[in-house]
């Protein structure tokens, strides 16, 4: 542990001076922060990342105020209030509280040495929680639902079965193309993608399958189309749905003799890549309607992968938020690298009607309006008209996660991360082994956590 990383802010008192506890923490090597009251604290924790708080113990109602605030901004945070004499009671109320440890200023200062590290060590592993998500060829995820479609990736990756992908737009549709494409036999060929919407029907023809030189009016070279491009590796038709019914013809031709010609030629040509087509569209709507092919339907559904939108999986909003942070934070040279407790409750009640290309656009936004200096982004990095939003949302009680939400999520997903320790999961989340047991009990947690 570097002990040069951490911050302590200290909330002046004149007690300190018996001690003068500001210059022997930077003794033992501590950064140290001195304010001079609760307010100047919060006011201060909004925008630095804080290891630590001492306080000075005056009463109850203004240290229950200053845990009350500092959690709701970084709820990892430990709050260690020290004193000429802290009774019993008291010392139970502010434990109670949130505080993480309390001291009288009679005690050895190697005790209070002692829970400053102990205090630290325990944020590093809510830290390491929060920023462990799982990472597969592109693919960021926590969800089980996300789980079991890396798990049938895995399973179908090395085989040529034809992969249709089904979601709305943004969900991550070319991603998990991409992942099957890297983990076949076909990696080490060219992954090609067209996105058939962008495409005029004039000219989706000659993408696909190119032209001969001569073949129409301005065809002075010989043109190879993409399934060509992609000869022995794998071709992502993005958008398949918007193809015309002709072209749809042509398509299914591919898929059932592995042979085209270019346009201007009768020559056929062999093709052997992986194909793997996707539409936000439902299918079963369009054949209804008759803008879809019930024989290429059933040609392309040898396996079918429904990704669920990122308002369904919620789980996925915090781990894609952290990882977009840290991203972003990098290429724009910024210090931010936590999202405090409120903006992760407005990220995870968000409706991401453009899923996680509309998070990380969120995110990048946020990023670059942040301050140079700035630890911490905030609900106020977030856009206006999503603050807005969820606002009106919040008014007319719509919103789908509650602090209680949020609280039984991240309880579930620590006990998932230590394979059911109840132990190591109140030492991460900073609670009493019981006080765990009774959040269980409260929010009736799945036994499949332990």
């Amino acid at each position: 542990m570097n002990i040069s990383n951490h911050m302590i802010l200290i909330i002046d008192n004149d007690n300190y001076k018996k001690i003068n506890l500001k210059d022997l923490l930077q003794t033992f090597g501590y950064k140290v922060k001195v304010v001079k009251n609760v307010n100047q604290a919060i006011a201060y924790l909004k925008s630095h990342v804080v290891h630590v708080i001492i306080s000075d113990f005056a009463d109850r109602t203004m240290s229950a105020h200053l845990i009350k605030e500092a959690k709701s901004i970084d709820s990892s945070i430990a709050i260690i209030f020290i004193s000429d004499y802290i009774n019993v009671r008291d010392s139970v109320f502010l434990v109670k509280s949130g505080a993480f440890d309390c001291f009288n200023l009679s005690l050895p200062i190697e005790d209070l040495r002692a829970s400053i590290k102990s205090a630290i060590e325990n944020r590093e592993q809510y830290f390491t929680y929060m920023n462990n998500c799982n990472f597969s060829d592109g693919v960021i995820y926590e969800s089980e639902t996300m789980k079991s479609i890396v798990s049938l990736v895995d399973k179908i990756a090395k085989t040529n079965a034809t992969v249709l992908l089904l979601g709305e737009s943004g969900v991550g549709k070319e991603v998990i193309a991409k992942m099957i494409h890297n983990k076949s036999n076909r990696k080490d060929n060219r992954f090609v993608v067209i996105n058939c919407a962008a495409i005029p029907e004039t000219l989706i023809e000659d993408e696909l399958f190119g032209h001969e030189k001569g073949s129409f009016t301005g065809a002075s070279y010989k043109k190879i189309g993409k399934f060509e491009q992609a000869q022995g590796g794998t071709i992502f038709l993005d958008e398949l749905a918007e193809l015309s019914l002709d072209m749809q013809v042509k398509f299914l031709r591919v898929l059932q003799e592995k042979q085209f010609e270019r346009l201007g030629s009768s020559n056929s040509i062999n093709v052997d890549v992986r194909i793997i087509a996707a539409t936000n569209k439902d299918l079963a709507k369009e054949l209804e309607k008759g803008n879809f092919r019930e024989d290429l339907y059933y040609r392309l559904n040898v396996i079918k992968i429904n990704i669920p939108p990122l308002r369904e999986r919620k789980e996925d909003i915090k781990a894609l938020a952290m990882y977009f942070l840290r991203e972003f934070s990098k290429e724009y040279e910024k210090k931010l690298s936590f999202i405090d407790f409120e903006a992760m409750l407005m990220l995870l009640n968000y409706q991401w009607k453009g899923n996680v290309r509309e998070l990380k656009n969120v995110i990048e936004r946020s990023v670059i309006i942040a301050n140079k200096e700035e630890q911490i982004l905030t609900k106020d990095h977030l856009p206006l008209d999503m603050r807005n939003e969820l606002n009106f949302l919040q008014s007319r009680g719509k919103t789908e996660m509650t602090l209680k939400d949020y609280e039984k999520l991240i309880i579930a997903d620590t006990l998932r991360k230590v394979n059911g320790s109840k132990t190591k999961a109140a030492q991460i989340l900073d609670i009493r082994r019981q006080t765990l047991y009774n959040k269980i009990k409260e929010y009736n947690i799945s036994e499949k956590y332990f």
